[in-house]
């Protein structure tokens, strides 16, 4: 995969150099990459995405990271801690704009590395990752910015509507950025959504993109974001035990230590947050989720000047990976 420009060779592997080599800047008008590198990296990424299903067959070890939001030098020290995409799996939980002030850089940083290593760097969809919202909360106003008209913003969006939903790690793990939904009974109805796909107001793909937790319910609430629902502890179970799940992963709330258990002392659910002083001003530490051979899962918590590993074994003896046949979907192997 090449593009031919100014008589140079342009390849994946250029832009990831070039893309590693700039600081964070507080420039909001820094142009990394070329308006006609974009759309190129973007026409690969969106092949990619088009080429692999909407529900995401895994297989461990895989490596899980919550919001980014724009936070490219925290991206950068998250890569630094954990390892590189070449020798790591990776699977994000989605919203890698808005917020921060480089998103533009931290999403073409991750469509790089899915477009180079296609089966082990997973990139779900975040509930940011569509034109409605990232046109209010940052993104829009970056790319107009940067590159002073709408083209690249609408490009990006365009890729985004090919982006997958949901992943299920060996079978047990599901992974998704917000959460179950009312009208969401079976895994299969995740497997059956169609794309090219917007995030309309009450559709299933709105809902579990922007559903949350909370202890306090029994059942369901609207949510106070003004989008879909709260969940309680009891559809969350019947929805667990009915597809035979161990743990669901998702993201988009921002936590104190990085990582939390709503529902403490169950470990049915987990949020993981991966921007660490969200927005400047949160002073929340972030984190990143291991999950090993054995299904045995990890968190490591930082802050931009420290870096700590905590281990939490999961509640039950994790299953054996060669109890499951291959999945039929996206296998992480180098």
């Amino acid at each position: 995969m090449t593009l031919l420009m100014d008589g140079e060779s342009v390849t994946v592997d250029s832009l990831i150099n070039r893309l590693l080599s700039t600081i964070d800047s507080r420039n909001r008008r820094e142009r990394v990459l070329k308006r006609r590198e974009i759309f190129w990296l973007l026409e690969q990424a969106t092949s990619v995405f088009k080429s692999q299903p909407v529900f995401l067959e895994v297989l461990p070890p895989v490596t899980i990271c919550g919001d980014i939001h724009g936070q490219y030098s925290d991206l950068l020290k998250l890569f630094s801690m954990s390892g590189s995409p070449d020798l790591i799996n990776y699977l994000f939980l989605g919203d890698y704009v808005d917020r921060g002030r480089s998103s533009i850089k931290t999403i073409c940083l991750l469509l790089c590395y899915k477009i180079k290593y296609p089966k082990n760097f997973i990139m779900l969809r975040g509930n940011h990752e569509c034109a409605d919202i990232n046109r209010m909360y940052g993104f829009y106003d970056e790319c107009m910015k940067v590159y002073g008209n709408t083209d690249v913003w609408y490009a990006f969006n365009e890729c985004f509507d090919w982006m997958p939903i949901s992943a299920i790690i060996d079978g047990r793990i599901l992974c998704i950025h917000g959460g179950i939904a009312p009208e969401l009974k079976s895994i299969q109805q995740l497997k059956e959504i169609e794309r090219p796909s917007s995030v309309p107001d009450g559709s299933l793909i709105s809902n579990v993109l922007w559903s949350d937790p909370d202890k306090t319910i029994g059942e369901w609430e609207d949510s106070d974001r003004g989008v879909s629902f709260l969940f309680g502890e009891d559809p969350l179970t019947e929805f667990m035990n009915g597809n035979n799940l161990d743990l669901i992963v998702r993201a988009h709330q921002v936590v104190d230590a990085g990582y939390d258990f709503p529902f403490s002392p169950s470990y049915s659910i987990v949020t993981v947050f991966s921007a660490p002083n969200y927005c400047g001003d949160c002073k929340n530490k972030a984190s990143i989720m291991h999950v090993n051979e054995h299904l045995v899962c990890s968190f490591s918590v930082f802050l931009s000047e420290e870096n700590t590993t905590e281990v939490i074994p999961r509640p039950m003896s994790p299953p054996s990976i060669h109890e499951h046949p291959q999945p039929t979907g996206v296998s992480l192997d180098h």
